[in-house]
């Protein structure tokens, strides 16, 4: 499942939380503001905005919310299922 890193009130966040929910992928949200550890795991990945995606602790989508909303539904389909 991919999970989303998030945090309250941004605006690309929720964007990307309705986009997948429109495409029917399943999805985890993860608030970094709610776990330290959370927000740890972005920035040793060198991170500095949400939202961030990852599937099995590797960045799914390069370019946060751009990223994943510039990727077709057959290339989504296509990186889930070489996930």
């Amino acid at each position: 499942m991919i999970k989303v890193y998030s945090k309250p009130n941004c605006h690309y966040c929720s964007r990307a939380k309705k986009l997948l929910e429109q495409k029917g992928i399943p999805f985890e949200m993860i608030d970094i503001t709610e776990n330290p550890d959370d927000r740890q795991f972005l920035i040793n990945k060198g991170h500095k905005q949400v939202p961030q995606f990852y599937y099995d602790n590797e960045v799914f989508v390069e370019g946060g919310f751009e990223g994943l909303s510039n990727l077709s539904n057959e290339e989504l389909k296509a990186k889930l299922e070489a996930s």
